[in-house]
């Protein structure tokens, strides 16, 4: 039986020309000259049996393991699924920071098999690239990041309820509070289209809440959380509800909310970029002591 995070194929493709112009004229120094070199895969891996296809970018080979940066796509459907485009815009973006950067399609979607799920076994697909990236030899398997969108925000947070591994972990746009919410709330309605036909909807609900369970949060993974105050797909109060228990249950973070950004934080890309960047860098690649929780201090 081929073990979870397998990587089953992989085949180099063109970075889009659309990706290549935004960050020709995005980037600057060296992080533009690493981009020169970076290079894009059309992966496929296994994952509870299935075959699942994500995305992977490589930057310039620097002779010692790398750092790493898993991206959790947000969206359902096939209308949420990675493109070359999409994926490199992120993924080359991070490899031009001197990341291995990769990202699951999910289950169900984007040629990967299986039925998508939103929130149940498709965070095992993003788990599964754990051990895909401790497979590769010029990635350092002990400073590998997390960074998620909307759903991919809510995975994240399940995730870090599971492993202790990531060193670091962003969120933006995140759900965190479905349980509670109307039936008729916009992310309510998303979720229950995934459910099955006897599934408890409050039920599933509480299990994508991480505002329910945040004690469970890996207490050495710092998380960075982003929100847009104009995000009308997902409320911010769901950022500051989250933030409120990450305080309480002593898990080191940040909230950062931009005013006036929406549900992917636009006109703030350049910003929050920074601060992610910033986030990785610390707790990822320098490997900083863990920022202090709690009370202290004059």
């Amino acid at each position: 039986m081929t073990k979870n995070g397998t990587l089953l194929n992989s085949s180099a493709i063109t970075i889009p020309r659309t990706t290549h112009s935004m960050l020709v004229r995005a980037l600057d120094g060296e992080d533009r000259q690493r981009f020169d070199g970076v290079s894009l895969y059309e992966i496929t891996y296994r994952s509870d049996s299935l075959n699942i296809r994500g995305f992977l970018a490589l930057p310039p080979a620097s002779g010692q393991p790398m750092p790493a940066v898993v991206f959790n796509r947000g969206g359902s459907g096939s209308q949420g699924a990675l493109s070359d485009v999409s994926a490199s815009q992120v993924l080359c973006l991070y490899a031009s920071w001197g990341y291995v950067a990769i990202a699951s399609n999910y289950r169900g979607t984007g040629g990967s098999s299986g039925e998508e799920e939103w929130g149940a076994g498709d965070v095992n697909d993003a788990m599964n690239l754990l051990p895909l990236l401790h497979s590769l030899s010029y990635v350092d398997g002990g400073r590998i990041g997390l960074v998620g969108g909307s759903r991919g925000g809510m995975m994240a947070l399940q995730m870090l309820a599971r492993t202790d591994a990531f060193r670091a972990a962003v969120t933006f746009g995140a759900p965190t509070a479905i349980y509670g919410l109307p039936s008729s709330a916009y992310i309510y309605k998303t979720m229950s289209r995934y459910l099955g036909r006897d599934a408890d909807p409050d039920a599933e609900a509480k299990k994508r809440s991480a505002v329910e369970w945040a004690g469970e949060l890996s207490k050495t993974t710092p998380l960075l959380v982003l929100h847009g105050s104009g995000d009308r797909r997902v409320d911010p109060d769901h950022a500051l509800l989250l933030g409120m228990q990450l305080q309480k249950h002593r898990v080191p973070y940040r909230l950062v909310m931009y005013e006036n950004a929406d549900h992917v934080l636009a006109g703030r890309r350049k910003e929050s970029n920074l601060e992610i960047r910033q986030w990785l860098d610390t707790y990822v690649r320098d490997l900083a002591p863990m920022p202090r929780v709690g009370p202290h201090g004059a």
